[in-house]
């Protein structure tokens, strides 16, 4: 408890796998809840800060490891990330945004997506598949090119032959699959994340070198002219 936050671990359940991550409470009823998405290879531990302050502005806050999304085994899901996809990701959101919903303080009609990198791309994607559950969506560098990188051959800093694209894709610090490589290599990440309505909030740095801040600025042409803002 600090002052007027609780914050207490919290898991749901993904086709038998567990979702395990941190809630951060401020008092009250019918709170506005944000989920917060890691992105590759990263954990909720990243996350704790903005946990803290948005339960400090009122909001019920929700960060959890991505199954199999974690790198060097930081993550406390289930899961190994050489199931893991970005489609598995979205189906982790579902289930965390399915959970908090059944909670009796968050009002299941506020829910906002928050994701970094890959976490920004994937709660695009959710928000688009799910419009009417999502209330507003903030993306902090999402990932945008990962589609692209397939394209290539390097995602997430790896090196391989789009020809001949191997069962595994070693990215240095972990593995990943053909299978995530085939989740993207086709996708057009803008006419994905199109089809949701509501506000957006996009930031990114102008000397990004993982993510370019282009992708960014596409995504902004992607969603309606008084829908979403760039920062």
């Amino acid at each position: 408890m600090n002052n007027t936050i609780t914050e207490r671990n919290f898991c749901c359940t993904r086709e038998g796998l567990t979702i395990r991550g941190r809630e951060y409470l401020p008092q009250g009823d019918r709170l506005p809840a944000v989920i917060i998405s890691h992105g590759f290879g990263g954990s909720s531990k990243n996350l704790v800060e903005y946990g803290m302050a948005l339960a400090s502005w009122g909001y019920a806050a929700y960060c959890f490891d991505f199954c199999g999304g974690s790198a060097y085994g930081e993550g406390r899901s289930d899961g190994d990330s050489r199931d893991m996809t970005v489609q598995t990701e979205c189906e982790d959101i579902k289930a965390v945004m399915q959970y908090i919903k059944k909670t009796p303080y968050v009002d299941a009609n506020r829910v906002t997506l928050l994701g970094f990198s890959q976490g920004g791309f994937v709660s695009a994607l959710v928000a688009a598949q799910c419009p009417d559950e999502v209330e507003s969506l903030i993306l902090i560098y999402p990932a945008l090119c990962i589609p692209d990188h397939a394209r290539s051959g390097t995602l997430a800093n790896s090196s391989y032959d789009v020809n001949d694209v191997p069962e595994l894709i070693d990215c240095g610090q972990m593995l990943i699959s053909k299978k995530f490589h085939d989740t993207v290599v086709d996708m057009n990440p803008f006419d994905e994340i199109s089809h949701y309505e509501g506000p957006v909030l996009l930031l990114h740095g102008t000397a990004d070198e993982i993510v370019n801040c282009n992708y960014s600025i596409k995504a902004k042409e992607a969603y309606e002219p008084d829908q979403c803002h760039l920062q």
